[in-house]
């Protein structure tokens, strides 16, 4: 099992060692924001790169949580015991959240 608590160390040491930004929270979210586009745009074009995009996001995520102070390891454990327990219903199309 992959220990996300320790890859969110790495990535934040990571961005210290190379003198990157661990200060600006905003900024942080935009990189994220790029880097998810970079993603979309190497999916769409049919690129191999596509995994190492998405992995671009992760760590950019990670490095945002260990800057936040949240176990995201723990976060998203509760937020899929969450979503695993509600139940949706069909509407035109598109699940609707009936409860949870």
């Amino acid at each position: 099992m992959i220990d996300l608590k320790h890859l969110q160390q790495r990535a934040y040491q990571n961005k210290v060692k190379q003198g990157f930004n661990t200060t600006d929270i905003y900024m942080e979210f935009c990189y994220i924001y790029g880097e998810l586009n970079e993603a979309r745009e190497a999916y769409m074009k049919r690129e191999e790169n596509v995994g190492e995009e998405l992995a671009d996001v992760t760590i950019y995520l990670l490095g945002l949580a260990e800057i936040l102070g949240v176990d995201l390891e723990q976060e998203i454990l509760r937020k899929m015991d969450k979503n695993e327990n509600r139940r949706y219903t069909q509407e035109g199309g598109a699940n609707r959240r009936v409860e949870g």
